[in-house]
């Protein structure tokens, strides 16, 4: 949930700005009181010249300019959402890349300043970045949370910032898409990603239909952290894409939000059993043959266990924004190549030429690709 420190920070921040302001304000006239009565209930408020009314995932409608032009993203997930349709909008990134990544970002996206996240747990919003940067409107993209309005709704007080939030699950990013495209008016760009999105995920929805017609559904469990024995959960927004193409064997009483999944142990992957296991390419994939105690576990004993590509993002939840789809594409092609009605590296080179504006090599894809397949 979103840091209290610097939501403090940011209210006293206000406070004082308000109390300058209090002070240096010339004397003025008493306004006129406004009429009374039912014509002057029923009178509507207009818009500020060159705005309008955008109404949010949450059901607020905020006030935003009729044109944006600068827009700050909430964190990485949003981030990754707005890169192929509002890059040259964006007044500064959420976190800085690693240099193993920007060889597939634009140029223009590396010199952008780094103005931290709203939500997560890798660092936190840098509000005087934020407020140098001066943006329009900021967005954040993803789960809708409990309590969200009231935190969007005082950041954008607090602020003199809109903030807007939009919906955006595996299953509904075409419809966030288009949303976005109402907001930035760019309607027929987002219309193009939107397109993508559905085809792939109707293609992904049949093939799974006669997997499961045929009862081929492959058991799996996800897998990370420094000892390779956090799980993705079923529950967990994270758990999205292996909950589509796999079971999931992660059943587990108390699910976390956080991106690290939940704490288990080697007993229990051994009880779980899964035909496939997955591990995040930031965990143990390269030393697991070199632990003894990992041979137990069966997945493993048969080799049936493979890393996530990454680049720029993992492709199943680092963050769980959009190039989820590729994991999609990729666990189908993993898990049934018998059942595949498309390649994949067609698929993935043209995902990363629509949402990412790079041109994928035969290099560059064999790249990712290792221990994936």
């Amino acid at each position: 949930m979103m840091k209290k420190s610097w939501l403090a920070l940011l209210l006293m921040c206000c406070l004082l700005l308000a109390a300058c302001g209090q002070a240096a304000a010339p004397a003025q006239e008493s306004a006129p009181a406004p009429a009374e009565g039912p014509a002057a209930a029923e009178e509507p408020t207009p818009e500020p010249a060159g705005t309008r009314a955008f109404t949010d995932s949450t059901g607020r409608t905020v006030t935003v300019p009729a044109r944006i032009t600068r827009i700050a993203v909430s964190g990485p997930l949003t981030q990754t959402y707005i890169l192929p349709l509002g890059i040259d909008l964006m007044v500064g990134v959420s976190n800085a890349y690693a240099s193993e990544v920007k060889k597939y970002l634009p140029e223009t996206l590396l010199e952008l300043p780094e103005i931290g996240q709203l939500y997560g747990g890798k660092g936190e919003l840098d509000l005087e970045a934020l407020l140098a940067a001066a943006p329009e409107v900021v967005i954040d993209i993803g789960e809708t949370k409990s309590g969200m309005k009231e935190d969007l709704d005082a950041l954008t007080e607090q602020t003199g910032i809109p903030f807007v939030h939009v919906e955006a699950t595996v299953s509904t990013a075409a419809a966030a898409y288009r949303t976005l495209g109402d907001l930035l008016g760019r309607e027929e760009q987002a219309e193009e990603l939107a397109a993508w999105c559905e085809g792939t995920l109707q293609a992904i929805d049949e093939m799974m239909a006669k997997v499961d017609a045929d009862g081929a559904r492959k058991s799996l469990l996800y897998c990370l952290g420094d000892t390779g024995t956090n799980v993705m959960a079923q529950g967990s927004f994270h758990a999205d894409t292996i909950n589509i193409m796999s079971d999931n064997l992660a059943v587990i009483d108390d699910v976390t939000s956080s991106g690290a999944g939940n704490e288990s142990d080697l007993e229990q992957i051994m009880v779980w059993d899964p035909e496939v296991i997955i591990f995040d390419y930031s965990s143990i994939y390269d030393q697991v043959p070199e632990l003894p105690q990992w041979q137990a576990v069966s997945a493993v004993a048969q080799g049936h266990y493979y890393r996530t590509p990454y680049g720029p993002y993992g492709w199943l939840s680092s963050p769980p924004s959009v190039q989820r789809y590729l994991g999609l594409l990729w666990l189908g092609d993993l898990l049934y190549p018998e059942y595949v009605p498309y390649d994949l590296q067609e698929e993935v080179t043209e995902y990363y030429r629509l949402f990412y504006g790079c041109e994928l090599t035969d290099e560059m894809y064999a790249e990712l690709m290792q221990g994936a397949l």
